[in-house]
C-alpha cells in the first residue's frame, strides 16, 4: 500500500520525499551485508529507496582482521556507497545517524532533528561489542568491528613493537610484546594466528635490539575449547595448529579484570600493553528504539517472515535479529545469513506490491563455515564435508576473494596474499595517528 504524502514543512522535508512522489517508499538503516542485499534485490521494482549509514563505505568485514594485522590496507576491504549505488537513480544514500524511529507514524528520527517518513522500513543496524556488563573494559581492549578499530588495533600492535625496541627494562619490554586476544571464535583465532606469525616470521630482521619472535600471543576463552561452532575434530585440530604457532591457549578462563596494561583471568595477572577484544557482540539498539522483544544480546526476535511483532511494514535482519535455523539453532551472525535475508526481504516486498500478503517464512540455508589460523592453515564446516589444512586454506581464499567486489580489489588481495605467502612480508604496517582522545596514549 502506498502511503500519503508526508506532512513535513517543505523546508525541512528530505529530497527523497520530493523525488520519489507516487513510489512506496522503503528507508534501509545499515550499508552493510544485508542492507545491500536488499538495495540489489529490489531493483526494477517501482519503490524509491534511502539508504542510512553513519559511515560512507561497505565494509567486508570477514577480512578486516587482516587490516589489524597489517596484512591488507582499508581501501582493499571497503568501498563507498554512493559508488556501489551509482547506476541506481531511484536510490538516495544519506550519510546520517539513525537514534529512534516514531513506529506510528512511520519515519526513522536522525540525529540532527529530521524525521525521514517510511513506507517500509528495514533494519540491518549490525551489531556492536559487548563487554558483558564491563563497558569501561573498551578502552583498553578495543574490538573489530570497524575499520577504526581495525587502524586503532593495527596501531597498537605496530607501536607494542617500536616501543620494545626502545626500552631497557626486561620487564617493560616483556610487557611490551605480550599480545592478549580475549575470545577463541573465528576472529580471535585468525587474529592471534596472524600476530604469531607477524612476531615470528615477517618482523625479526627488522629490529636490532629485539627478538620480536620472544612475543608471547595469548588466546583466552571462557569456554571449553576455541571455534565452538565447529566440529570438535576441526576445533582440536585449530588449537594443536596455533599452539604450534606458538600462541599459548587458555580455555575455561573467564576474565575478570582488564587494565591499560593487565589482564585477569583464572585468578592469575598477565602483565600485556596490547589487548584485543574478541569476545562477544551485543546488537544494536534497534530493538530500543521499536519497544520489541528482544534476546539477552538485544537482538530482535522477528516473526518468521523477518518482520517486528505487530509491526508488518518494518523488517529486521542480519545481526539486528534472532530467529531460528531449520535445525532449530539461530541462524548464524555471519554475512551469507545477511545477505540471504536481505534478498528474502526484497522478494516479500515486491509480492506485497503486487498484492501477495502472504509470503512463505525465510528460510535459511548453511552455506558452511570458514576461519583461517596463519597464513597456510584453515579449517571449513559443510557439515558432512570438513577440511582442514592448507587445501582449506585456499578454499578459504577463493570464497573470500569471490565475495569482495570489483576487480581491482580482488587482484590488489590476491597479490597481497601471494606475496605474504612466498615471502613473508605485509605491506600494510603503516603506523596511523588517530585522535588520542578515541586510542589510549602509545606504549612506552
Amino acid at each position: 500500500m502506498i502511503s500519503p504524502a508526508d506532512d513535513l514543512p517543505a523546508g525541512d522535508r528530505p529530497a527523497v520525499a520530493a523525488r520519489s512522489e507516487g513510489r512506496h517508499r522503503v528507508v534501509i538503516v545499515g550499508g552493510g551485508f544485508g542492507g545491500l542485499e536488499a538495495v540489489t534485490g529490489l531493483a526494477g521494482t517501482p519503490v524509491s529507496i534511502t539508504l542510512i549509514d553513519r559511515r560512507n563505505h561497505h565494509l567486508f568485514q570477514p577480512l578486516l582482521y587482516q587490516v589489524a594485522t597489517a596484512s591488507l590496507a582499508p581501501s582493499e576491504i571497503a568501498w563507498p556507497i554512493r559508488y556501489l549505488v551509482r547506476g541506481r537513480p531511484e536510490v538516495t544514500t544519506m550519510l546520517a545517524n539513525v537514534v529512534g524511529v516514531d513506529a506510528n507514524a512511520r519515519r526513522v528520527l536522525l540525529d540532527d532533528g529530521r524525521a525521514l517518513p517510511y513506507d517500509t522500513l528495514i533494519l540491518a543496524t549490525g551489531a556492536r561489542h559487548a563487554y558483558f556488563g564491563h563497558d569501561e573494559w573498551e578502552t583498553f581492549a578495543p574490538g573489530l568491528k570497524t575499520l577504526e578499530d581495525a587502524t586503532t588495533v593495527r596501531r597498537r600492535i605496530l607501536l607494542a613493537f617500536e616501543a620494545a625496541e626502545s626500552v631497557t627494562d626486561p620487564r617493560r619490554r616483556a610487557a611490551l610484546l605480550t599480545f592478549v586476544i580475549i575470545g577463541a571464535g573465528p576472529t580471535g583465532v585468525e587474529l592471534a594466528g596472524t600476530i604469531a606469525e607477524l612476531a615470528r616470521v615477517t618482523l625479526p630482521p627488522d629490529f636490532r635490539n629485539i627478538d620480536t619472535r620472544t612475543a608471547r600471543v595469548i588466546l583466552i576463552e571462557a569456554g571449553p575449547r576455541v571455534l565452538a561452532g565447529f566440529a570438535e575434530n576441526l576445533s582440536a585440530y585449530a588449537h594443536r595448529s596455533l599452539e604450534r604457532l606458538g600462541v599459548e591457549v587458555e580455555l575455561n578462563q573467564p576474565v575478570s579484570e582488564c587494565s591499560s596494561d593487565r589482564v585477569v583471568f583464572g585468578g592469575r595477572g598477565v602483565e600485556a600493553r596490547t589487548i584485543i577484544w574478541a569476545a562477544g557482540v551485543r546488537a544494536s539498539p534497534a530493538a530500543e528504539w521499536l519497544g520489541a522483544p528482544a534476546d539477552r544480546a538485544g537482538r530482535i526476535m522477528v516473526l518468521p517472515d523477518l518482520t517486528v511483532p505487530g509491526r508488518p511494514e518494518i523488517f529486521a535482519i542480519g545481526d539486528t535479529v534472532t530467529i531460528a535455523g531449520p535445525d532449530g539453532h539461530p541462524v548464524p551472525g555471519i554475512a551469507p545469513a545477511a545477505k540471504q535475508q536481505g534478498r528474502y526481504v526484497a522478494r516479500v516486498i515486491k509480492s506485497r506490491l503486487r498484492g501477495d500478503t502472504t509470503p512463505h517464512p525465510f528460510r535459511y540455508r548453511h552455506a558452511g563455515s570458514l576461519a583461517t589460523i596463519g597464513k597456510r592453515l584453515a579449517v571449513i564446516d559443510f557439515g558432512r564435508f570438513k577440511l582442514r589444512g592448507a587445501l582449506a586454506w585456499w578454499i578459504w581464499g577463493f570464497a573470500h576473494i569471490y565475495f569482495l567486489i570489483g576487480l581491482r580489489n580482488r587482484l590488489s588481495v590476491v597479490l597481497n596474499w601471494l606475496w605474504i605467502h612466498t615471502r613473508d612480508q605485509r605491506s600494510a604496517r603503516l603506523i596511523t595517528r588517530g585522535q588520542q582522545s578515541a586510542d589510549r596514549s602509545p606504549p612506552e
